[in-house]
């Protein structure tokens, strides 16, 4: 079984042009196999730099652990 990556942090745009920060944790089970469980935040941002930067403030995030799809 192949392993693709997925990134801790996910920012997307809504439908009213704000930006939304997930937080994405990633655990295997016996089989190997990746479950992920994906937490929608609360905060809603003007820019994807905002979301990044509370990432970085409140998660440890580091640059390259985002994602936009």
């Amino acid at each position: 079984m192949s392993r693709q990556h997925v990134p801790p942090f996910l920012i997307q745009k809504d439908a009213d042009g704000n930006f939304r920060l997930t937080v994405r944790d990633t655990h295997y089970n016996s089989q190997d196999y990746p479950i992920v469980t994906s937490t929608l935040q609360a905060e809603v941002f003007a820019k994807a730099s905002q979301a990044k930067a509370f990432a970085a403030e409140n998660f440890n995030a580091k640059a390259g652990q985002f994602a936009t799809k």
